[in-house]
């Protein structure tokens, strides 16, 4: 019995579905949240990716900066997705871009509050509503 359900006419071969993207500007979400920008030069049957000209997005709040990475090599294990960027909308309007060093702080302090955060929710864990 055959489990596999047929694919779409207009569907890519298997393995080949990233040839579409190639030397595009793509937006790729890694499984430890980081957003990677870059244009993609190659991959292979593992999805890794080689990418070009590659900047790392890092938002906070309605902030954002980037950090350029250049040359840039991502596993295929750990993208979540990824996408191709629409050159009129990036960036959103509605983030503001600041230097990295900027960023970098307000990383820390969002560790920071989050860490505090957690502290005081296990110091009242004991009143079990």
């Amino acid at each position: 019995m055959n489990t596999h359900m047929p694919l779409p006419p207009d569907a890519p071969p298997p393995g080949l579905a990233l040839v579409e993207e190639l030397d595009k500007r793509l937006l790729v979400q890694l499984r430890d949240g980081r957003k990677i920008l870059g244009i993609l030069r190659s991959f292979d049957q593992f999805a890794n990716l080689v990418m070009e000209d590659t900047v790392e997005r890092i938002i906070v709040g309605s902030q954002y900066a980037e950090v350029p990475l250049g040359l840039y090599v991502v596993r295929g294990e750990n993208v979540v997705l990824l996408g191709e960027i629409d050159a009129a909308r990036d960036p959103p309007a509605a983030l503001e871009k600041v230097a990295e060093d900027v960023i970098r702080r307000a990383v820390k302090a969002e560790k920071e509050q989050d860490k505090l955060r957690a502290d005081m929710a296990a110091r009242f864990d004991f009143l079990d509503y």
